[in-house]
């Protein structure tokens, strides 16, 4: 049986966290609680403790034989449900000055924070750049989700539902390292291909799904790295992380890169096109039209497999129509080890319904789940490779 300490800070959704322990509990988990000063403003000691059948952590200074932060060494996973601003900043400042920052503080275990909060605390930058100094470090982070708010307003920052929170946190509970020693090249996001000094060409990609496998493969023990394009401000990556603009920087950085790696997954969605001569100034205004001419960019996969003939390579394929028949040319044509199709649909969401067909002709069809979700059923298939 597993143990685990529930950490419930003061916001309007600490409600929710009294579900999660009930999930865990009708798993066989071992939950102990442990309430900020703040949270019990919105949840009762009882509660918790009637719940969780254990005692409930409420003070730091309540007399023990063992200080509180060194009897709760031995649990297998810490999680902060829900994590505010002020908690998830306050640990990654070093900050122990309560029961549940001081366990965090002298922690042996995992630690998974389950951000709740209004969409500008979580839009904050200072939010964001701490977010990214925990994940450097070993902290996990559950992606809060995009919703009503508790002012009503639709917004990222909403709480995962619980299920999802409790299956997150049992896959760092079972999960091993099978990707050690693997060497994973990712690429992710779109390029910009410019017009002129303010204009240029460019696709509706947000990089989420690239950012979602590595860090999915950097948890699982590989050696991840991450060419980005462009982005959403909010992804973060703590791997070894390469940002690039053009089609031209990418397939630079790439074949740089791929006579060291075992695995090549191209989620990026790369400029197909781009300007013959851009132009040094700004393009005016003339006339009733504009004319723009056009070349191909270097094909980036084509490019690799020649350069690298036994290398394992994962495309993508994003089309309107005949999804799985053009993904099925691309595989071919650009001699794939394994291609994923991605419904046009939802540009830019956090779910995706992703297709897998590998060169023997093998399909896999996912339902319509996360991209961590879909991302850790990729690397699912990439065990052994």
């Amino acid at each position: 049986m597993h143990k685990i300490l529930i950490g419930i800070t003061g916001s309007i959704s600490a409600y929710k966290a009294l579900e999660v322990i009930r999930v865990f509990k009708k798993k066989g988990t071992d939950c102990t609680g442990c309430l900020t000063k703040d949270a019990q403003h919105f949840v009762t000691p009882l509660s918790v403790t009637t719940l969780s059948n254990n005692e409930v952590i409420a003070d730091l200074f309540t007399p023990r034989k063992t200080p509180i932060h060194i009897d709760l060494q031995d649990v297998d996973l810490i999680l902060v449900v829900p994590a505010t601003y002020n908690i998830i900043n306050k640990v990654s400042c070093g900050i122990a000055d309560d029961a549940l920052t001081t366990i965090i503080s002298a922690r042996k275990a995992p630690c998974v924070f389950a951000p709740s909060m209004n969409k500008e605390m979580w839009k904050n930058p200072i939010l964001q750049e701490n977010i990214k100094k925990l994940k450097s470090i070993g902290y996990y982070f559950i992606e809060p989700e995009k919703g009503a708010l508790a002012n009503l307003e639709i917004g990222k920052g909403r709480l995962p539902l619980p299920e999802k929170i409790v299956g997150f946190c049992e896959k760092i509970l079972v999960s091993s390292k099978d990707l050690a020693g693997k060497r994973v090249l990712i690429t992710a996001g779109r390029t910009e291909e410019d017009i002129d000094p303010v204009r240029y060409i460019s696709n509706r990609s947000s990089g989420k799904m690239g950012y979602a496998l590595a860090e999915a493969a950097q948890t699982r023990g590989a050696e991840a790295t991450l060419i980005s394009g462009i982005v959403s401000d909010t992804l973060t990556f703590s791997g070894n992380l390469i940002r690039v603009k053009t089609a031209k920087e990418m397939k630079n950085e790439v074949l740089k890169r791929v006579k060291n790696v075992d695995i090549l997954i191209m989620s990026a969605a790369v400029a197909d096109y781009t300007p013959l001569s851009p132009s040094i100034s700004k393009v005016k205004k003339v006339g009733q039209g504009f004319s723009l001419a056009l070349r191909q960019t270097d094909d980036i996969l084509k490019a690799v497999r020649q350069k690298e003939k036994k290398l394992f390579i994962v495309g993508f394929a994003l089309d309107t129509e005949n999804l799985i028949e053009n993904a099925k040319k691309k595989l071919k044509d650009k001699k794939l080890d394994l291609i994923i199709a991605n419904d046009i649909s939802t540009p830019g969401a956090d779910e995706c319904k992703l297709i897998l067909i590998d060169k023997k002709g093998n399909i896999e069809k996912f339902p319509l789940v996360s991209k961590h979700e879909a991302a850790e059923r990729v690397m699912n298939r990439l065990v052994g490779v």
